[in-house]
């Protein structure tokens, strides 16, 4: 089901939609039906107020006439008696479901031509039976789709508005009592109904901030109500094959893909400065370029100068044996990009995979991993989305045991990060952090063009500031209690800063270490020189007849590896003291700006060894994770051996 085309919705078009929309707002009818007025009896958790839904009409069968625009002024009146003008929060709410509706109209009218529901409306008195079946079916998909399109819109429109917390307000609301799809005019007018009369509700809105909270609310639970439906309607493939998008406005829908579900608001984390991390250098240095890269995003032109250098990783890695700092890793990162989004005025997004992903049920978890994507797609802030523990949702799916949720969750995840629906503006970026790299979706891990290992401290120096700082708690609590000597040559923390760039790093090796990896790589070196083009031609040739899952994409890896490399340089301090100078210019400035420092940075480096030794690199890895696969299930299978051959001897003892 890709999304193929786009369809512009044209400002002068909605513009004469408008009246109509107005005249809803003026004045709706609607019968309540049977089910809705008997609510009362289910000891719903708010009775009361569903009691008062129910008994809307005064409990006669009237039809009742509904005028939202009237309950506005009269909220005014009630809550704001001073003030002439109608407040900014009532008006805002107004005005953003008026142009809901309106949005909603163009969309109803446009399914109505592309689905040919149009033409069935002109032949409707001579319709056969299956003629008209067509045709209901077609007017209930068409409502359904109108009213997800007018309630996607005024989320769109009121969410930035509305308070962070909706708890409160959720807590009051008692859900919708029905929703009509029998016709739009219906839809319309029954969802207009109770939407007025909670607004009447004197325990429900108590100031004018309330308005905007409650319809937030309210219209989320609409978008919920039509997917709980969704899969009942018929003839929906002109709605799913295509994106509509408003003109001048970054609003556009895709089917029935809701970007707001569950609207991603920041996750609370730990505040860690990378010094407070012992060893990892490479990890340390991966994600303060990470930050840079992601800060230098243009908000107005929506991309990422990085990324037209080569310098911009979408999904990185982090793998190491356990307890080496996954998860400080990911708070530092968190903590860093964040400070500096504070001081640069930018929104920034801190999105970490849930535990609770996999669902027990079928298509669940591919809709939660759906909902958990859609907001990387979100231009408007800069989005650092950390999965944890990677190896339990992205498990190799032709792994024994692996569960439908699993496979569901990593289709979803290749979808959205190479193919028709991958977006990617250079503002977001996915970190998969993993104990053991070789138990993940080959297909996922071909996805990664950056990777790191986090290992932890490494040297006498790290392991004497791992101690330092848990004993200097206790030094600072009691003085001379840790009576110990200190090092003579070393002051404490001194090597956990940040590396200049990844040649201080890597301890270059000539060659391979991986022993079939070094057999072809000498192989190849008696044919051709290192420098040579046809060198690295035929080593991938070879190395794809020893691992036959390596593939173009490991080359194209390789290629990104070394665009790593060339944008390995550090941005000015000042830049940062002065945003001016740099992080507010515009993106055209900015990528000359990048380029000058690249040239710079490129002098002291040779092509063709950041070649060789990013290749050597990354074979290694592929040997290395391909191997461990291997050999963990070997060592599991002798030590299972190990077992039983003693359990036998303890056996033969005993009898």
């Amino acid at each position: 089901m890709e999304h193929n085309s786009t369809f512009p919705i044209k400002q002068n078009e909605l513009d004469m939609l408008r009246d109509e929309a107005t005249s809803y707002l003026k004045s709706v009818q609607w019968e309540q039906g049977q089910r809705a007025k008997n609510k009362e009896n289910n000891g719903h958790k708010d009775e009361s107020i569903l009691l008062y839904l129910s008994r809307a009409n005064n409990g006669s069968n009237a039809v009742d006439v509904t005028s939202v625009s009237k309950t506005i002024l009269a909220l005014k009146k009630r809550l704001l008696p001073e003030s002439v003008a109608i407040p900014l929060h009532l008006n805002h709410t107004l005005y953003a479901v008026q142009e809901g509706i309106a949005l909603g109209i163009w969309i109803k009218d446009s399914y109505y031509d592309a689905s040919g529901l149009s033409s069935l409306s002109e032949r409707k008195s001579v319709l056969d039976s299956s003629g008209k079946r067509e045709y209901e079916s077609k007017m209930h998909t068409a409502t359904a789709f109108m009213l997800f399109a007018i309630a996607y819109n005024i989320l769109h429109n009121l969410r930035t508005y509305a308070s962070d917390d909706l708890s409160v307000m959720k807590n009051k609301f008692a859900g919708i009592p029905e929703v009509s799809l029998m016709s739009p005019l219906k839809g319309i007018a029954c969802n207009l109904f109770y939407y007025d009369k909670y607004l009447n509700h004197p325990d429900i809105i108590k100031s004018d901030k309330d308005v905007i909270d409650f319809t937030v609310v309210y219209f989320e639970a609409l978008i919920d109500e039509i997917q709980l439906r969704k899969s009942t309607l018929e003839y929906t493939e002109t709605i799913t094959d295509r994106t509509y998008k408003l003109e001048n406005s970054d609003f556009a829908i895709s089917g029935w893909d809701n970007v707001f579900a569950g609207a991603a608001k920041s996750v609370e984390f730990n505040k860690i400065q990378f010094e407070q991390i012992v060893g990892n250098r490479d990890a340390k240095h991966f994600a303060r370029r990470l930050t840079e890269r992601m800060l230098s995003y243009d908000f107005t032109a929506k991309k990422n100068p990085f990324q037209e250098l080569g310098g911009f990783m979408p999904v990185f890695m982090g793998y190491g044996i356990p307890g080496t700092g996954k998860s400080m890793l990911i708070a530092a990162i968190a903590t860093r990009l964040k400070e500096h989004c504070d001081n640069l005025d930018i929104p920034f997004l801190f999105h970490p995979m849930p535990d609770t992903l996999i669902s027990t049920f079928q298509g669940g978890s591919a809709e939660k991993m759906v909902e958990w994507m859609k907001p990387l797609q979100d231009p408007s802030k800069l989005i650092f989305a950390p999965i944890d523990d990677a190896e339990n949702n992205l498990q190799e799916r032709t792994a024994q045991g692996v569960s439908a949720g699993v496979k569901e969750v990593i289709g979803v995840f290749l979808r959205y990060t190479e193919g028709a629906y991958a977006v990617n503006y250079g503002n977001s970026s996915i970190g998969l952090f993993t104990n053991l790299p070789e138990m993940l979706d080959k297909a996922v891990i071909s996805r990664v063009q950056g990777r790191f290992k986090i290992d932890g401290a490494r040297t006498e120096h790290d392991f004497l500031d791992q101690d330092h700082l848990w004993w200097r708690k206790l030094d600072d609590t009691m003085p001379d209690f840790v009576n110990m000597q200190g090092p003579e040559n070393y002051s404490y923390l001194q090597n956990q800063g940040l590396a200049k760039n990844l040649g201080e790093i890597l301890n270059v090796t000539d060659k391979p270490t991986e022993e079939r990896v070094f057999e072809v790589y000498e192989k190849i070196e008696k044919n051709f020189n290192t420098n040579q083009h046809l060198f690295y031609a035929n080593l991938y040739k070879e190395i794809q007849k020893i691992f036959p899952f390596f593939s173009s994409r490991d080359v194209r890896n390789i290629q990104s590896a070394v665009s790593l490399r060339l944008t390995d340089f550090d941005l000015e301090e000042d830049w940062f003291e002065n945003p001016e100078i740099y992080f507010k210019k515009d993106y055209d400035t900015k990528f000359s700006m990048l380029q000058e420092l690249m040239r710079a940075n490129m002098k002291g480096l040779d092509f063709s060894e950041i070649r060789r030794q990013e290749v050597v690199r990354y074979l290694d890895n592929v040997a290395t994770i391909a191997d461990t696969d291997f050999k963990r299930k070997v060592d599991a299978r002798v030590n299972q051996m190990n077992i039983e051959l003693e359990a036998r001897k303890q056996f033969d003892k005993e009898n």
